[in-house]
């Protein structure tokens, strides 16, 4: 593994020169973190933009980082064309016929050609093929097609989910969430709705925040009866028929059931729920690179899409810890219409919240433009990052400029830097740098095969099997008739009993039938001084029991998902009830005993422990769920580390570069024109690496810029050859101290273990015991569970 890839830093390209363009053999590394701060890659078509994305989410691929990408013209699908073999076949499926034609080689010819460019590209750029291996197995990947059944199916509709208990929580963020929920099912309906004075927004609105406050999902059938009966009195002073008719809410939910009824709609309600934790992980923890294309959309329903996944986003973000360290990205390919400088679509009021606030969460933006002038100038001011590329016009170059001039740089010196970019040439300009960077992008590990069509996506879709849908239970061995009952067997004194609440109503032809079961409900309390460690847990067991002399075993004893609270006093109208064992209505004394000793033996609570990072799993915590803790565990670890290193080697560095820069003006003063290759050959101090990773964040790549200046003005000064000798001997021995400096801290690099992969690392399966004096038993008691059959008739 390359060292740069064990210090959190993303491999862009190289430094380059801005007046000859000559590409130097200094990596530009940038630190992920820095994404916190939110980045911005402006250039003009041709200018290599979409290609330093692409990079850009490699980078992050490799450092396990997740990835949602919104995708309007197909282009980040090449994501998933990795060839770590290299192989002619391997291209062959994905080369473009125009462009072979174009060359005069047939498709395998131009597979051969294609093949033999990306292994020559790699290996100029410093880059193995199994690096191309290692994106391929670090995350997940896959292309969403909303509204499209050509990628993997998106349900942005399916169900309008309840917001997060935080955003609950927060008034402005509740507010935003029910407003883009609004706006982008409206947006869909092709109804440009204005949030204060169009009756529908407002309508649907009110709905949306009488649901989600409840906790209640909100699906489309029922809105549809909600708009009909809304169940509201009055909308400010108005009566409810005054302020909207009857006549004109039912034509609203006419034109929401046509859209609902339509064939072509079905596929909105199909496939993944939109839930960012799932479009970022998957279920067991790996991270996900999830690829949003909405090439094939038409501009409202993108709209829709994009306002539906920024909520969806800001309500993830908001349910997360704090971080410093880079947690998840954002990537938008072309933000033109949705962050607009003077309009305000739905979509702009949830980015600039998350420009504004994601920082604090680990969620770090990255937005691509071909004008800066697409942006809005509070989105700029926002971004830490800058990429800029080639640009069309003055007023482009003007409003970067504009932008640039805050952070105190050079401006005439940038204006000429601009003006010469060319292809895949970039000014990185980083608020957590000393000055404006120009460089070179690197080759990219994917094939760049252009935007992907549609049979293209489907061909790197996988099939997915549908999920299962919850339901009820049905009664697959029913009691005969004859001995099913109208109402439950009277109770002896002092017992009670309860019904458990059904799921769903039964369909025409079913019938609710109860069957008896022994329930518990306790509190159980875990401590372990050792994992310092309080956890209590509230269970409610349900036990069967059949006829005979069989005795009770809570061993066998089911947790079941509801709680005491979801109980009810009263059957189900109708309902019919299986025979009673009549075991179950005999108490006895030992089974709160028997049930303590099973709690206690039986039910520990199960933990997982990681030794490498000493962690312990959260109860109730899945291993997918704690395994993603854990490698953020591990990048805020890293991070930590990354700061100290830099800290230790920053001084010595500098110092370093001064001397050095010293030593040359006494070369300077003692050589002649002759002498001057030599010189330029002693520029070439220490690791690349040291370099890049350090120099960006001090004056040494100032000194070291001003080094190279010094030599080049050696020959003009003649002296005598024994002072040039000493003068560079003096060179020579701090090179040597720089290659030391350089060693050693590649040494430290290797001895951090900074390559963690949640995935792969080794869990230890953990049990605390409760005590029987821990463990409190509120009630044993008579339980009805509802299931379903078929009616007599």
């Amino acid at each position: 593994m390359k060292a740069y890839e064990k210090l959190g830093a993303f491999y862009l390209g190289r430094r380059c020169d801005p007046d000859s363009g000559k590409i130097a053999s200094e990596p530009l590394l940038y630190d992920a973190k820095d994404l916190t701060t939110h980045a911005v890659i402006i250039g003009m078509t041709g200018s290599g933009k979409t290609g330093l994305g692409v990079c850009l989410l490699e980078e992050a691929a490799i450092d396990r980082i997740p990835v949602i990408a919104v995708d309007p013209k197909g282009d980040l699908g090449n994501l998933l064309l990795n060839f770590p073999g290299l192989q002619p076949a391997d291209f062959r499926p994905w080369v473009d016929p125009a462009a072979a034609t174009t060359a005069g080689l047939d498709l395998d010819e131009f597979a051969a050609q294609q093949a033999r460019s990306w292994r020559e590209g790699l290996r100029d750029w410093d880059q193995e093929p199994e690096r191309i291996g290692r994106l391929a197995q670090t995350v997940d990947m896959a292309i969403y097609t909303p509204g499209s059944s050509a990628g993997r199916p998106l349900s942005i509709l399916g169900s309008l989910r309840c917001p997060a208990a935080a955003t609950a929580q927060d008034p402005e963020l509740f507010a935003q969430r029910v407003q883009a929920a609004t706006t982008g099912l409206l947006t869909l309906l092709g109804i440009d709705a204005d949030p204060l004075s169009s009756r529908e927004h407002i309508l649907l609105a009110r709905l949306f925040d009488r649901e989600w406050r409840a906790g209640r999902d909100v699906d489309l059938a029922g809105l549809i009866g909600a708009i009909q009966s809304p169940g509201i009195e009055r909308f400010g002073v108005l009566a409810l028929d005054d302020f909207y008719p009857p006549r004109d809410r039912m034509a609203l939910a006419m034109r929401l059931n046509n859209l609902l009824a339509s064939p072509g709609f079905a596929s909105w309600l199909e496939g993944d729920p939109l839930d960012a934790q799932a479009l970022l992980y998957t279920g067991s923890g790996k991270p996900r690179l999830s690829i949003v294309n909405i090439a094939h959309l038409s501009d409202a329903e993108r709209m829709s899409v994009v306002t539906l996944l920024l909520a969806e986003l800001l309500n993830w973000m908001r349910a997360q810890p704090g971080t410093g360290s880079l947690r998840a990205l954002l990537y938008m390919d072309e933000i033109f219409g949705y962050l607009p400088p003077t309009a305000n679509p739905p979509s702009k009021l949830l980015l600039l919240t998350l420009l504004k606030q994601a920082r604090a969460f680990g969620l770090g933006l990255v937005l691509s433009t071909q004008n800066p002038v697409d942006l809005d100038y509070k989105a700029l001011s926002n971004a830490g990052t800058w990429f800029i590329g080639r640009l069309q016009t003055d007023q482009d170059r003007a409003r970067v400029l504009d932008g640039l001039r805050s952070s105190g740089a050079d401006v005439a010196e940038l204006s000429r830097w601009l003006t010469g970019l060319g292809k895949r040439r970039f000014l990185l300009h980083n608020v957590h740098d000393a000055r404006p960077e120009p460089f070179a992008t690197r080759w990219a590990l994917s094939y760049l095969a252009g935007p992907l069509a549609r049979e293209q996506i489907r061909r790197l879709t996988p099939a997915v099997p549908p999920a299962a849908e919850p339901a009820e239970p049905i009664a697959t061995s029913p009691p005969s008739r004859a001995a099913v009952k109208q109402a439950p067997p009277p109770l002896p004194a002092g017992m009670k009993q309860y019904f458990l609440p059904l799921r769903r109503q039964p369909e025409a032809g079913q019938e609710v039938i109860y069957r008896p079961c022994l329930l518990a409900a306790l509190d159980v309390d875990y401590h372990s001084a050792r994992y310092k460690l309080g956890h209590s847990d509230r269970l409610l067991l349900a036990l069967s029991a059949d006829e005979g002399p069989v005795a009770l075993d809570w061993d066998e004893a089911e947790r079941l998902d509801e709680s005491v609270d979801d109980l009810q006093p009263d059957a189900l109208a109708g309902a019919h009830f299986s025979p009673c064992p009549g075991v179950l209505l005999k108490p006895r004394a030992s089974w709160q005993k028997d049930l303590i000793r099973h709690v206690r033996n039986g039910r520990p609570l199960a933990l997982k422990s990681c030794a490498e990072l000493k962690c312990l799993s959260a109860p109730g915590e899945s291993e997918g769920q704690f395994r993603i803790r854990l490698q953020q565990a591990a990048s805020e670890k890293r991070d930590a580390a990354i700061a100290v290193l830099r800290e230790r080697y920053d001084s010595k560095l500098e110092k370093l570069n001064g001397r050095l820069l010293s030593a040359q003006q006494a070369v300077e003063r003692e050589t002649d024109q002759s002498q001057q290759s030599k010189l330029d050959a002693a520029l070439s101090f220490g690791s690349a690496l040291l370099g890049a990773f350090m120099g960006r964040k001090t004056v040494s790549a100032t000194n070291v810029r001003r080094v190279g200046a010094a030599a080049r003005r050696a020959g003009r000064i003649r002296k005598e050859a024994a002072d040039v000798g000493r003068a560079q001997e003096r060179v020579e021995l701090l090179k040597a101290q720089l290659d030391e400096l350089a060693q050693a801290f590649e040494a430290e690099v290797d001895r951090l273990e900074l390559g963690f992969d949640a995935q792969t690392v080794a869990l230890e399966d953990l049990s605390i015991r409760a005590k029987s004096a821990d463990i409190q038993v509120h009630f044993i008691a008579l339980g009805w569970r509802p299931a379903l059959l078929a009616s007599a008739a």
